[in-house]
Order: C-alpha cells, then structure tokens, then sequence
C-alpha cells in the first residue's frame, strides 16, 4: 500500500485551490495516495477545523502525513510547522503539516508531538519565494509529499518545543458530582452542536441546559418526534445537542464557545 497524505481545508470546491495543491503533491510524489478529509471548513474558523481534524486522524494508518490549511494568519507572524506525532505510550502514528494556529491542539491532545519544527528549509518547498496567500500550495503541500516520501522531520527546519505549539482557545470542561459545565467545541453541517463533554463522564439519565433551554438525554435522534431536541452521544464521542430532522443552531442561535451545563441523575 503506498504513503497516505491527507488534506483538509477552508477553500472550498468551486476554486481550483484543493486541485493545485494535489498537482504540487504528484510533482513530488505522483504514486502518494491522497485522502480529502474535507474542504467544506467554514472560512477562517480553525475552531471547526480543530474538531474535523481531531476526529478524523484516528482512522488512518500509521505514517499517515495530515496536511491541513485553515489558515486566517497566511503571510503574517504565524509559523509554518511540521509535527511528528505519537500515542500515549509511545507509539508512532503520523505527522501533521500547517500553519502553527491552534489546528492541531484537538490531535495533540489524543496523540502527543514527540518532535516538532518550524518549516525553514525551502529546499522541501516548492518555491523559495512562496506567495504569501497560499502556503497551501507552495509550503504545506510539498512539505507534506517529501515527509510521504521519506524525508526526515528534522531536515524539514529548525526544531521547536512541542510544548510551545499554539493552543485552540477553548474553556475545558469541569465536573462535579452531579453536573458538569463544558461549551460547544464543533457545529456540524447539520447544525448539530458538540460540546466537549465526552461521552466517558456521562451517566443516563441527564439533562443539558444551553441559553436557558433544558434538554433531555436520549440516544438516538428518531427517539424524539420531528422537531425536537435531544441531547445524545454523537458518533464521535462527545455529547451533542440536535433536532430531529431540524438545526440545533438555528433554533438555538448557538455559537462555538457557548456555555453548556449537564445535570446527571435528572429525570
């Protein structure tokens, strides 16, 4: 089988973007396997790009390379990174290959960075003077190909502290013995909010009360008639609020960040 890169980003389908950066990809390696995560993250918001790419990474093989570009801070101060990555008891699982934003803190927090470095060696780019609107192409995109194709993290520049990567600014969620405070973490294309509460805490029965709307616990969305909410454990893990056939969101004017408080042992 040969060395999977997968992509995911903001630019969308119409655009011939995602195409160029697989044209910039085959150059370098035309026999690498290339994945689409998706392309449909809302524009600018890494928040979404976080989740999305923190619940896809775990599905791929070993040495997989994770190109991903929500990158608001394209030409500005923001580094360009590559990561290696590993599980918690220190087994390899890939790389991840971006801009330094808060992209990758939902991954780092599954599987640690055992070594990272700020992308400064151009010689692995595809131009020494790439455009400052689309690092995409001219910076991630080969970086990604050569990591695919052998090339060893540390040639790719200098060495950072994995402990200086940026984090995602996003409230944890605190428990106590009976409620447990969290906020949405991720909407999804059906208007599903997801919280960071993870389905591990959790005890049924439950309630989850956002902007002053109590919810009850279920398990599957068709376990409430048309049009009503729900609070379930999506497939991803993490406890979310949904309508039956309906948007979440748009009855509840929710946003990324928003306050949510579950109450557990509540009929």
């Amino acid at each position: 089988m040969g060395q999977i890169i997968t992509l995911l980003s903001d630019f969308g389908l119409s655009d011939s973007y995602v195409g160029v950066m697989k044209g910039a990809i085959s150059q370098i390696n035309p026999t690498v396997i290339v994945i689409d995560i998706t392309h449909q993250v809302p524009p600018q918001n890494i928040g979404a790009g976080r989740f999305t790419l923190m619940t896809a990474v775990p599905y791929f093989p070993t040495g997989t390379v994770h190109v991903a570009v929500v990158d608001p801070g394209v030409g500005g101060k923001r580094r360009a990174v590559a990561i290696g990555i590993r599980t918690q008891v220190g087994e390899a699982v890939g790389f991840l290959v971006g801009p330094d934003n808060g992209i990758f803190s939902g991954v780092l927090d599954q599987f640690p960075a055992y070594a990272a470095v700020e992308l400064t060696n151009a010689q692995f780019w595809r131009t020494d003077e790439p455009s400052s609107t689309f690092h995409g192409r001219d910076i991630f995109a080969p970086v990604g190909a050569h990591l695919a194709s052998g090339v060893l993290l540390l040639e790719l520049g200098d060495a950072i502290a994995p402990e200086s990567l940026v984090q995602f600014s996003l409230p944890p969620y605190v428990q106590t013995e009976n409620t447990i405070h969290g906020c949405i973490q991720a909407i999804d294309h059906f208007g599903n909010l997801i919280t960071n509460i993870p389905a591990a805490i959790l005890s049924h029965p439950w309630s989850v009360t956002i902007n002053t709307t109590s919810i009850a616990g279920g398990l599957t969305y068709s376990g409430r008639p048309v049009g009503n909410l729900v609070s379930l454990v999506g497939s991803h893990g993490w406890l979310e609020i949904a309508i039956n056939n309906d948007s979440a969101q748009t009855l509840l004017d929710s946003k990324i960040g928003d306050p949510v408080e579950v109450k557990l042992d509540t009929i």
